[in-house]
C-alpha cells in the first residue's frame, strides 16, 4: 500500500484525489494539507511514501514547501500537481527538488501510475508539457557548485559506459529501476549500480535532474 499525503488548498480537489487514490488501487491517503506550510509537520506525523503537492497555494506555495522538505535531508519524494499553463511554476518545482509533475485533470490511471512511479523512486514528467517546462528550467536553473550549467557536463557523457547510456535514456523516458531491469534483462540491483555510477559521473542530484539531462542531450525524443 502506497501512503500518500495530499497538499492542495481546494477541498474539492482533495476530495477528487481521495476518490482516485483508494485502497482498492493500492493507495492510502494518510493525511491532507490545505497549505504548504503544513507539509513538514504532516510528513513527520504520517510518514508518507510520496507527497502529491499543488504548486499554487495562497500562503506557502509548492516550491517553498518542497524546498523546506529537501533541506531536511531524508524526506519523501514530491510529485507536483498543477494546471496545463504553469510552466514557470513547474520549472521552479523541479529546481526545488520535486521528482516530477502531473497535470490536474489527467485520467485516473495516469495519476495512479505517476504516484506509483515517484513512490518507487522514479521521476514523472507529464509529456504534454515536458518540452515547454524544460525550456523554462534550462534558462533559469542555477548551476551547482563548481559547474557552469549543463555545458560543463557535456564531456562527462564520454565517461559513461554504453550500458550506463542505455540506463540514462530509459530514465529519461520515466521508467523505474524495475522496468529498466526488465527491458535490459538484468537484475534490479544491477540497474541501481548503473544509476549510482551515472549520477556520480554526471554529478546529478536526483532522478528528475537525470530526466532533464537526458532530454537536453538528445538521449530522449522530445514530446511534441
Amino acid at each position: 500500500m502506497i501512503r500518500v499525503l495530499l497538499v492542495d488548498d481546494q477541498e474539492l480537489i482533495r476530495t477528487g484525489l481521495r476518490g482516485i487514490l483508494r485502497a482498492p488501487f493500492g493507495f492510502e491517503v494518510v493525511g491532507e494539507c490545505a497549505d504548504g506550510g503544513e507539509v513538514a509537520g504532516a510528513v513527520d506525523a504520517t510518514a508518507p511514501d510520496v507527497v502529491l503537492m499543488d504548486v499554487r497555494m495562497p500562503f506557502t506555495d509548492g516550491v517553498q514547501a518542497t524546498l523546506q522538505l529537501k533541506r531536511r535531508g531524508s524526506s519523501p519524494p514530491v510529485l507536483a500537481l498543477t494546471t496545463f499553463d504553469d510552466d514557470q511554476a513547474l520549472a521552479g518545482m523541479l529546481r526545488a527538488g520535486a521528482a516530477g509533475f502531473v497535470l490536474k485533470g489527467v485520467p485516473a490511471e495516469d495519476l495512479q501510475r505517476a504516484v506509483r512511479v515517484v513512490a518507487e523512486g522514479g521521476a514523472w514528467l507529464d509529456p504534454a508539457v515536458t518540452a515547454r517546462v524544460l525550456t523554462v528550467y534550462r534558462t533559469a536553473a542555477p548551476p551547482t557548485a563548481g559547474q557552469a550549467g549543463w555545458s560543463g557536463r557535456d564531456r562527462d557523457l564520454d565517461a559513461l559506459t554504453s550500458r550506463e547510456l542505455e540506463v540514462l535514456a530509459l530514465i529519461g523516458l520515466g521508467k523505474t529501476n524495475g522496468e529498466i531491469a526488465a527491458e535490459l534483462f538484468v537484475s534490479e540491483g544491477t540497474v541501481k549500480t548503473h544509476v549510482n555510477h551515472l549520477f556520480t559521473k554526471l554529478r546529478l542530484r536526483d532522478r528528475a535532474a537525470a530526466v532533464v539531462f537526458a532530454f537536453d542531450h538528445g538521449l530522449v525524443r522530445r514530446p511534441s
